[in-house]
C-alpha cells in the first residue's frame, strides 16, 4: 500500500471527544446505505468537487482522527485534503465546545445520566443541505427503520455508486439529480405522493440557488431560519429543526414534537404516558442554546 504523507491526514479533536460513542451512533442500523462500518473504522465516499475520494476514518493513540484515503491513487492536491477534513470536522461537530453543555447537564435530572453514559458523543451531521432535507422529509410520520428503506431506495435508484478497493460505496442524489424528475419517476421508492412532491420540490429550490446553506445561516436568528424552511411546501417545524440542528449547527434548534424525544423522556420519567408540549418545555428551561444537544442524548436511550 503507498504510505506516502498524502495517503494520510490527522484531524486533532476537541475534548470531550469519543470515538466509540459516534462509532456507536453511526452503527445503530444495519440498513445505512452512505457509509460502512468495518473492524471499527468508518469508510465513505465523499464529493469534492468533480472528485469522490473513499476515505477510511480511524483513531489513533491520541485520541485524533487519521482519514486515510482508499484506493491506488490517492488526491494529492492540498484543497481536496482541505475540504475532505472540512466535510469530517463538520460531520462529527468537531468545531463545537461541549463545556457548558456538559456542566448544565450534570445537574439536570434527564441529562445527567445521558452525558455520564454517552460522554463524548457528538452531534453526527448531515453537512450537504439537500440530504438534510430528504431525510427529514422521508422521515416524517414513519418509523426510523423504513425511513432508511426509503433513503436506500432513494440512494440506490437515483444515487451515485463508487467502486473502491472491490467495495461498492455511494454518494446521495444532489439536488439537481431529482430536481427534474416527476412523481411517477419516484413511484418505485414506494413512499406517498405528497413526500414525492415535497422531494422534488425541494430539490428544485436547492438546485436554482433559492435555498442555500448560506441564505439560512446568514438569516440573522434560528427564528427567522426555521421561519424559512417552513415556508417551502412539506417542511413544518419538526423537519425544520431537525434541520437546523442536523446541518446548520444551531445547537438552540429544538424538534420538540419529535416522536423519539417524547419516548426518551417517558421511558426516563418513568411515566405511563408521553409528556405534553408544556412539560417538555417545563423540563427544558435550563436548556437554553442546548436544545438541540439535549435532544441528541435523549435520542440515545432509545437504541
Amino acid at each position: 500500500m503507498n504510505t506516502s504523507p498524502e495517503r494520510h491526514l490527522i484531524i486533532p479533536v476537541r475534548e470531550p471527544f469519543s470515538f466509540t460513542q459516534n462509532l456507536n451512533y453511526l452503527s445503530r442500523s444495519p440498513n445505512e446505505c452512505l457509509f460502512q462500518i468495518r473492524d471499527g473504522r468508518i469508510y465513505r465516499a465523499i464529493p469534492v468537487g468533480q472528485f469522490t475520494p473513499v476515505i477510511e476514518i480511524s483513531e489513533n493513540a491520541d485520541h485524533s482522527l487519521k482519514v486515510t484515503f482508499q484506493g491506488n491513487r490517492p488526491p494529492t492536491s492540498g484543497w481536496i485534503h482541505e475540504e475532505v477534513t472540512k466535510y469530517v470536522r463538520e460531520w462529527f461537530d468537531l468545531d463545537r465546545d461541549l463545556l457548558h453543555f456538559y456542566e448544565l447537564a450534570r445537574t439536570d435530572p434527564l441529562l445527567q445520566q445521558a452525558v455520564s453514559l454517552f460522554h463524548g458523543l457528538r452531534i453526527i451531521g448531515i453537512p450537504d443541505l439537500f440530504e438534510a432535507v430528504s431525510w427529514g422529509i422521508l422521515g416524517q410520520q414513519i418509523n426510523l427503520t423504513y425511513a432508511y428503506t426509503l433513503k436506500r431506495r432513494l440512494v440506490e435508484r437515483f444515487g451515485k455508486p463508487i467502486v473502491c478497493d472491490g467495495r461498492q460505496h455511494w454518494v446521495f442524489p444532489s439536488a439537481a439529480d431529482i430536481a427534474g424528475l416527476t412523481v411517477q419517476d419516484l413511484s418505485e421508492l414506494r413512499m406517498t405522493v405528497k413526500k414525492c412532491e415535497y422531494l422534488i420540490g425541494a430539490a428544485q429550490l436547492i438546485a436554482d440557488g433559492t435555498l442555500t446553506k448560506e441564505i439560512l445561516l446568514e438569516a440573522g436568528s434560528a427564528g427567522r431560519a426555521e421561519e424559512i424552511l417552513v415556508s417551502i411546501r412539506g417542511i413544518g417545524p419538526w423537519t425544520a429543526n431537525y434541520v437546523l440542528m442536523r446541518c446548520l449547527r444551531i445547537p438552540s434548534a429544538f424538534p420538540i414534537d419529535d416522536v423519539g424525544l417524547h419516548n426518551a423522556i417517558k421511558k426516563l420519567t418513568g411515566s405511563e404516558r408521553k409528556p405534553t408540549k408544556r412539560e417538555i418545555r417545563k423540563l427544558s428551561a435550563a436548556w437554553t442554546d442546548w436544545e438541540a444537544y439535549a435532544t441528541f442524548y435523549l435520542w440515545r436511550f432509545l437504541y
